[in-house]
């Protein structure tokens, strides 16, 4: 008998038997686990078992860390259970059972941008590294050059990433399009062809519409008795979400009354038609208010007369909307602002609430080095963060101990303060934890780096401080 099946026999007593099972799956480190009824899970016992680095519970699942073993744990508990395998989609399908519309909105609005992840990150770092080499004017004889202007082959590579730059954050809606529709059901395919109609060449640029607006210049097509103005979306999510939505909808709709014979010919016809159609003439003018509406609100909220209080709220509840999955809507408003006002405020915050939770946890590695779980799971979690994935240090360590979360919340709240008043923005999102200063806009580098050295210093020196207290108390 292997180690992994004593652990999956622990593991499924301790969460209720195989009976409180719905369906069961694993990601790269958690097993993720639909279950009847959580209140009966030991959570305090099941996180002393050796291999459980942490549990939570999130969007209907519950989730237990494992690490790398994970795949083991899960073969032995399926089989000792005799449950069926599931896939991921199976998993949240069930759990969304159990969500109220809000978290399945939210998760909704997740399920369309992780995917996109890897695009966004990619292009967040080459839009740092463009920065080093064509924004910072402190090179040459007199410290007031650019690279580019120094090594001419720089300017071509400057330009070069540019061409990535520009299709993963200009053409963003294309991928938007893309997850919308296939997370609603509809042909891809369709979804990718819906968002090249919304950036098309043949549109005036959004980033040209105001002022084309000012100066009564907006192109239109004219069809006698009504116009549809020619005007595109780059970079804007919102209209790509509406009209994916839409088009995903008519699509699947229309599967259901369209005899096989026609199917092909006649659904994916009509359903890009009317979808172009609305798309371009209410869906799109509409986004595009609300969107300007958020980017408004925020931009009052972070930058406005009590933008220090906003500093300090966005740095004490970001974290706890981690925990709820609200967080997700975050990346929506950061491409709205960087698409309407040229950088975010946002982002960097986010990047510091990681740093402050990876040095939480980094302090917990500190106070408990005698104990090798704790101190094993305490320093890959908080370099984690520091990195930018947030979830181990969070679920693993912090919220487990508490005064290390509250250190990471006040750590991040005070270093949001000092980012905000100084006007730090970002013009990338996707980079997180330390490397975010790549995503920032050069001329606040400075003040950045001190703001996250905050979110390195105060979370730890706060976390050992609580522990005394609490060790005297």
């Amino acid at each position: 008998m292997s180690k992994y099946n004593q652990y999956a026999k622990s593991i499924l007593d301790l969460i209720g038997g195989k009976d409180n099972i719905i369906t069961a799956t694993h990601c790269v480190t958690r097993l993720r686990l639909v279950l009847k009824d959580e209140s009966i899970v030991k959570t305090k016992e099941l996180e002393n078992l050796d291999i459980v680095k942490g549990t939570f519970s999130t969007g209907g699942q519950f989730q237990i860390v494992i690490g790398n073993e994970v795949s083991n744990v899960y073969k032995d508990l399926v089989a000792i259970a005799d449950i069926k395998v599931a896939t991921k989609e199976e998993v949240k399908k069930t759990a969304s059972e159990n969500m109220s519309l809000i978290q399945k909105l939210i998760g909704g609005i997740a399920e369309i941008f992780v995917p996109l992840l890897p695009a966004i990150i990619t292009g967040g770092l080459m839009l740092g590294f463009r920065n080093i080499i064509g924004d910072l004017a402190l090179f040459g004889p007199d410290k007031s050059q650019t690279l580019t202007a120094l090594y001419p082959a720089l300017g071509e590579l400057h330009s070069f990433l540019w061409v990535i730059c520009e299709a993963i954050f200009h053409f963003l809606p294309v991928g938007v399009a893309w997850s919308t529709v296939k997370k609603f059901g509809g042909s891809e395919i369709l979804g990718i062809v819906l968002g090249i109609t919304l950036v098309s060449p043949q549109l005036l640029n959004a980033y040209g519409y105001a002022d084309a607006l000012t100066n009564n210049t907006i192109p239109f097509w004219d069809f006698g008795f009504f116009t549809i103005q020619k005007v595109g979306y780059q970079a804007q999510v919102i209209p790509a979400i509406l009209s994916g939505i839409l088009l995903a909808k008519i699509e699947v709709g229309l599967k259901k009354r369209v005899s096989d014979l026609l199917n092909m010919i006649v659904v994916p016809f009509i359903a890009i038609i009317i979808t172009v159609f609305l798309s371009y003439i209410i869906i799109g003018p509409v986004s595009r208010e609300i969107g300007n509406g958020i980017a408004t609100f925020f931009t009052a909220f972070l930058t406005g007369p009590f933008k220090l209080l906003g500093a300090v709220v966005f740095g004490l509840l970001y974290a706890p909307l981690v925990i709820t999955g609200l967080h997700h809507t975050i990346l929506a408003v950061d491409l709205q602002l960087i698409g309407s006002q040229g950088g975010t405020m946002l982002w960097p915050l986010v990047a510091l609430s990681n740093i402050a939770q990876g040095s939480a946890a980094m302090a917990i590695f500190m106070i408990y080095k005698k104990d090798t779980k704790v101190k094993s799971m305490a320093l890959s979690s908080g370099v984690s963060a520091w990195l930018g994935v947030t979830e181990p240090a969070m679920f693993g360590i912090n919220l487990k101990y508490k005064y290390s979360f509250y250190a990471a919340i006040i750590g991040s709240a005070i270093a949001s303060v000092v980012a905000i008043s100084t006007g730090v923005l970002a013009n990338s999102i996707g980079i997180g934890g330390l490397p975010a200063f790549l995503a920032i806009q050069p001329q606040h580098w400075i003040t950045y780096i001190l703001a996250m050295l905050v979110a390195v210093i105060v979370p730890f020196t706060l976390t050992i401080i609580f522990a005394k207290k609490k060790s005297i108390k």
